[in-house]
């Protein structure tokens, strides 16, 4: 069938209701009635022979065959809406646009305060939304354009999903003033075996990157406690002998009110390489390309 035969609206609607799993939900969201969202959603089960979504309760859940076209059907869509915007130049300074930045918590703390100073002062009306996406959705909301751009480790995504490498990290250990076994500001590997370690993650279970060099070693230290924040293993460590691994420049944000140790990791390890990542269809886009140059020069300063 030739596109020009086809009402292109017809796949908004199919993307709002796969987004919102309610044709209610999703007649909201798009200021339309709900018999108007079912009249399209008739017309495109009639175009595709399938009925494309199946109430079960009250979730409209997808059928195979919508779930294999809904990541066409989302890039496509954001490509027309992209040209639609590449049409006229992006203005910072009387631009009200609203960003979405997929960025894991560990690094607010280091990325957001350059990047906001840099966006108020060029863009005093644009509004930044960071968000913590799972990685495995991370590259369909790319696609989708719910998300402008993400910050993260290095991860295994397709070609559709464009990246550029940022500043990396070391890796430091933090210990208490005064801590009975490291002497002098000097850390061993002996004596980084014998510490009580603490491990900062938002995971129930798994190793950190420290424990993954450590094991290339034969090696294995002692996890004493798990937490999930940074700042509250900081004052742990103030207040106890463990000891915490974590990357050097939140280590010196997060510990500035408790005054642990800052001492080298003993162990060779490669730098925490960070990187920003943005779909293909918005390469040209200029709102995101101002995005993305707003990123990096706050990256280069943090």
């Amino acid at each position: 069938m030739h596109i020009s035969k086809v009402d292109l609206n017809l796949f908004i609607v199919f993307e709002a209701i796969y987004a919102e799993g309610s044709i209610t939900r999703a007649s909201l969201k798009m200021s339309l009635t709900q018999p108007a969202i079912s009249h399209a959603l008739n017309r495109l089960r009639q175009l595709f022979d399938d009925p494309l979504f199946e109430r079960q309760g009250h979730v409209m859940t997808p059928t195979p065959l919508a779930r294999s076209i809904i990541e066409p059907v989302r890039r496509s869509l954001r490509g027309f809406e992209v040209t639609l915007n590449g049409a006229a130049r992006f203005d910072a300074a009387s631009s009200e646009r609203s960003f979405s930045l997929a960025l894991r918590d560990v690094l607010e703390a280091s990325v957001l305060p350059p990047l906001m100073a840099g966006v108020a002062r060029e863009a005093p009306a644009v509004t930044l939304n960071t968000l913590q996406v799972s990685r495995r959705e991370l590259e369909s909301e790319l696609a989708a354009g719910t998300l402008d751009a993400a910050i993260d480790i290095l991860l295994p995504l397709s070609n559709d999903i464009r990246r550029t490498q940022l500043a990396g990290d070391k890796t430091v250990v933090l210990v208490r003033r005064g801590h009975p076994l490291v002497k002098r500001r000097a850390l061993t590997l002996d004596t980084y075996l014998q510490l009580e370690h603490i491990q900062t993650s938002s995971r129930r279970r798994g190793p950190g990157l420290e424990d993954v060099e450590l094991s290339r070693q034969g090696l294995q230290r002692r996890i004493r406690l798990r937490c999930q924040h940074y700042f509250a293993a900081c004052r742990v460590v103030a207040e106890t002998d463990l000891a915490l691994t974590m990357p050097e420049g939140l280590a010196r944000i997060v510990n500035q009110q408790f005054n642990n140790q800052l001492l080298p990791f003993p162990l060779d390890m490669p730098a925490l390489d960070i990187y920003l990542y943005w779909h293909t269809s918005v390469d040209n886009d200029p709102a995101n390309l101002w995005l993305r140059e707003q990123i990096l020069a706050a990256m280069a300063i943090s």
